[in-house]
């Protein structure tokens, strides 16, 4: 089995979990407010494997891409008091938004662990491209160009910048940038209804931890070895650009393409400077190949106190909670490329390729994506979509402000069979495109 195989399995397990503990969720808010379980499902039918237990149907289907706990009277009469419909409207979005609880709980748990046991980093944010005719273009951006401060306040995320430039649509925003090792003062517009995908100032962002870079390896008769560089070593600086994160070490090498540079290094108790010749480089390949040594990268993580770990959890889960309803809105929008909609085939390919590119333990890396992927369900489910939790939520909130008067059981269910089979073939779409994106050789990830 190939190794990007193997890394791609990972998000089997992952799933299970989140599906589990999604209608864990549901199952246990049914028992709280006294609703009959009838089924408790992985997967969407039809059926591969039941059993009974205690008056519930366990059942395993073949459809992986979900799971459901079917509820007595989730879609006939109120007329059983164990019925879903015979009980308060509170009673019922207790229940439906149940399963999405339990998925938060999962992610700033885990988001706590991880600060507890590995600590936190920081990043620094760089624009990785910029789209021609942009703002970005108009206030002079250049790929490789690192955010420092935006509207006067320091960054320390790409969520920082993206509050600010929503904050700021269609009014001058100041932005100071680092370049070749100097400050540059900038300003930008960002547009209020920019074009699909391109965002308001039309830039990618990149957010890389900030690391000790090393040489692990030197290949014989290359550029890095005629340089005098070493195994081990620690690259300090490329030219005039201090190098903290592997991101900054590329863009400082595509600088320097097709001449030499000086190469600051920590070899031990010393400093060293060396003269690397940097032979022209494609930035969509593996740039490291042609200078002849490869990288290694270790994310710097610092210790929290006990005393500040779960506030730390917390406030690290709730940052990234708020960066994923951005990107929902976003897609919804229009403004982010449907390319970031996957189903599991898609979800298993992005899974080996974070794996394969991160230099975080492995532990981290798919806690971080199971934290990821959480706050994903949690939130798609509660959207008012037929089908899905917000759109049952949908109904109970429409019933509460006509004052108690609700649309019958059996036609809403109808509107919610008529979603659930939009929705099988919308992820069969999905499915099909992850497939061939995968049979093209094209990766998930930007």
């Amino acid at each position: 089995m190939s190794e990007g195989l193997r890394n791609g399995l990972y998000i089997i397990p992952i799933l299970g979990v989140l599906i589990l503990v999604h209608e864990i969720g549901h199952f246990v808010a049914a028992r709280l407010i006294g609703v009959k379980v009838e089924e408790f499902g992985i997967g969407i039918p039809p059926r591969l494997v039941g059993w009974r237990h205690k008056g519930v149907l366990w059942s395993l289907n073949w459809i992986p891409f979900g799971g459901f706990v079917k509820v007595l009277g989730e879609d006939t009469g109120a007329g059983d008091p164990e019925s879903f419909n015979a009980k308060s409207p509170a009673q019922r979005g207790f229940f439906l938004i149940a399963g999405s609880l339990m998925n938060f709980a999962l992610a700033f748990l885990l988001m706590i662990v991880i600060v507890g046991v590995q600590g936190v980093t920081t990043s620094n944010v760089y624009i990785s491209e910029v789209v021609p005719d942009s703002p970005a273009v108009e206030a002079g951006w250049e790929a490789g160009d690192r955010i420092v401060e935006v509207a006067g306040m320091p960054v320390t995320s790409a969520s920082d910048v993206g509050a600010r430039t929503r904050e700021f649509a269609g009014r001058p925003l100041s932005v100071v940038v680092e370049r070749n090792g100097a400050l540059v003062e900038t300003t930008v517009t960002p547009r209020i209804n920019p074009p699909p995908g391109q965002g308001a100032t039309g830039v990618g962002i990149s957010e890389p931890a900030i690391a000790v870079t090393t040489v692990e390896s030197v290949t014989p008769d290359s550029p890095a070895s005629a340089a005098g560089l070493l195994p081990g070593d620690r690259i300090v600086a490329i030219g005039p650009e201090a190098i903290s994160d592997p991101i900054g070490l590329q863009f400082a090498l595509l600088d320097a393409a097709g001449g030499a540079v000086a190469v600051e290094v920590q070899r031990g108790e010393n400093r060293e400077t060396v003269s690397l010749a940097v032979p022209s480089l494609d930035a969509d390949a593996d740039i490291f190949a042609p200078l002849g040594f490869t990288p290694a990268i270790e994310p710097i993580f610092e210790r929290v106190p006990l005393g500040s770990v779960i506030p730390v959890g917390i406030g690290q889960a709730w940052g990234q909670t708020t960066e994923m309803v951005g990107m929902i809105r976003d897609l919804i929008t229009g403004q982010a490329p449907l390319g970031q909609i996957a189903g599991p085939l898609g979800m298993g390919q992005a899974t080996s390729e974070i794996v394969a590119a991160s230099p975080l333990p492995l532990w981290v890396t798919l806690a971080q994506l199971t934290i990821l992927l959480s706050l994903n369900l949690a939130m798609l489910n509660l959207l008012p979509l037929p089908a899905l939790d917000g759109g049952r939520l949908l109904f109970v909130i429409v019933e509460v402000l006509r004052g108690g008067k609700r649309l019958a059981p059996e036609r809403e269910g109808l509107v919610h069979v008529a979603g659930l089979i939009l929705l099988l073939g919308f992820m069969a779409i999905v499915l099909a495109l992850d497939a061939l994106r995968i049979y093209e050789g094209r990766s998930f990830l930007p």
